[in-house]
């Protein structure tokens, strides 16, 4: 059985707005094609009702937009994320991990979470 290894990096983000703060582990994450993993993401803010989005960045291309969630409502995510792709914002908890199921070499990049504001213009891509 062969088994193909997918390397997610992951780094530790933080942005801060005022006293916001997002917190990703600094660590990477190796899983095999097919399998599921689930990328932690964990926040600070003042705001009652945050706007979490993450973001899928590979090679040397912008930023792409994947998903946002706001407390109590599912969000947005984008189409070609729509089957595998997957979160949900827990306020209580300040977490909003990113769940990829049946995992492809495509997906081996550099996740990053965070709060709004993160772009300007559209939120489909950072600038």
């Amino acid at each position: 059985m062969v088994y193909v290894v997918i390397l997610i990096l992951f780094y530790s983000i933080f942005i801060y707005i005022g006293e916001d703060k997002v917190m990703q582990p600094p660590e990477d994450v190796v899983a095999a094609e097919g399998d599921t993993v689930t990328l932690d993401c964990t926040f600070q803010t003042s705001d009652p009702s945050p706007y979490l989005f993450w973001y899928k960045q590979d090679g040397t291309s912008r930023p792409q937009f994947i998903l946002s969630r706001v407390k109590g409502d599912k969000g947005k995510t984008e189409d070609e994320f729509k089957e595998r792709f997957s979160s949900t914002l827990n306020s209580t908890m300040k977490s909003a991990p990113l769940k990829i199921q049946e995992l492809q070499l495509s997906d081996s990049a550099v996740y990053y979470c965070a709060l709004r504001p993160t772009v300007t213009g559209s939120s489909r891509s950072a600038h």
